[in-house]
C-alpha cells in the first residue's frame, strides 16, 4: 500500500530520507520536541515481551528504544541519524522495505511513528515479519479516529493530511499475520513525545514552529494555510474561546485519542 503523496519507490532524498517527509528540511530540531514519553514507552518495552535481540526500523532519533537491551535501529535519514544520543548504537542506513538480516534474526521488532512514511508499506511489514521471531510491534495512529482531534477546528488539512497518510491499522495486522491485538495508548497531559495529540491540553505549544516542524504532517500544508491556521488558534486562546470549548482537557490527567498499539505474534 502506498499513498498518494508519498515518492516513487526508487526515490531517495538528498539526506536519505526514503519516505514522503524531508527530514533533511523538517527533522534538524526533532529530537529536542521528540522525546520519549516514559507512560507509552512501557506500553511498549510490556509488548515487546523478555525479548533480548530487537529490531528498531526507522529509528529516527533513537525515541522507545529499550536501553537495557541489544537494539538495533535501521533509519535512511542522515539529518535523522546525527540526532540519535551518545548512549545508543549507531543506527545503519537501510529502508523497511529491504532489511539486511537474515530470517528470524530478531527475537522481536518494532516501529513507531514511521509505519506511515514508507514507501512500500506491505513489503516493510513483511520483511519485519521475516526477520521477527517472536512480537511485531507497532505504534501508529487510527486513520479513522485523527479529525476527532480539536486541532481539525483549527487545521483541517493537516489532519486530513495524516488520515490519509496512516494506514488502517487492520491491514497492519492482516499483513503481519499471527495473533494479532490492538491497544489503545492514553496520552498523559505533560506528554514528552510532541506529537499533535500530546498537546491536547496545552494548546499553546502549536504556537511554537519547532512544534510544528516535528510532526511532519505540516509539511505538506502551505505555509499561508499553516499561518492562518495558527493565528486562528492563537487568537482563541488569546481570547479565552479556546479554553471555553475546551479548557477542560487543561486538568484532564490524559486523553484517548487515535494513537494505538499494534502487536503481531506469531
Amino acid at each position: 500500500m502506498t499513498s498518494d503523496l508519498q515518492p516513487a519507490a526508487s526515490a531517495r532524498r538528498a539526506d536519505g530520507s526514503a519516505g514522503d517527509a524531508d527530514y533533511g528540511r523538517i527533522g534538524l530540531g526533532y529530537a529536542s520536541y521528540r522525546q520519549p514519553e516514559p507512560a507509552i514507552a512501557a506500553l511498549i518495552e510490556a509488548a515487546l515481551g523478555p525479548a533480548g535481540r530487537i529490531l528498531n526500523v526507522g529509528a529516527g532519533a533513537g525515541s522507545y528504544e529499550p536501553r537495557s537491551r541489544d537494539v538495533t535501529g535501521i533509519e535512511p535519514s542522515a539529518s535523522m541519524r546525527a540526532q540519535r544520543p551518545a548512549d545508543i548504537a549507531v543506527a545503519i542506513d537501510a529502508t523497511a522495505e529491504k532489511l539486511p538480516f537474515p530470517d528470524q534474526f530478531f527475537d522481536a521488532s518494532m516501529a513507531t511513528f514511521t509505519v506511515h512514511q514508507w514507501q512500500d508499506l506491505d513489503a516493510g511489514l513483511r520483511e519485519m515479519r521475516r526477520v521477527t521471531r517472536g512480537p511485531v510491534v507497532i505504534l501508529s495512529c487510527d486513520p479513522e479516529l485523527v479529525e476527532a482531534f480539536w486541532l481539525n477546528h483549527y487545521a483541517p488539512a493537516v489532519l486530513a493530511t495524516e488520515a490519509r497518510r496512516y494506514p488502517s491499522l487492520g491491514h497492519i495486522g492482516a499483513v503481519l499475520g499471527g495473533d494479532v491485538e490492538i491497544v489503545a495508548v492514553p496520552i498523559p497531559l505533560a506528554c514528552r513525545d510532541g506529537f499533535n495529540e500530546a498537546y491536547y491540553g496545552r494548546p499553546e505549544l502549536f504556537l511554537e514552529p519547532g512544534a510544528r516542524s516535528a510532526c511532519s504532517a505540516w509539511s505538506f500544508v502551505s505555509e499561508t494555510e499553516n499561518a492562518a491556521s495558527i493565528e486562528h488558534l492563537r487568537q482563541d486562546i488569546e481570547s479565552g474561546a479556546w479554553d471555553c470549548c475546551y479548557g477542560f482537557l487543561r486538568r484532564q490527567p490524559s486523553f484517548e485519542g487515535s494513537l494505538r498499539l499494534v502487536i503481531a505474534r506469531p
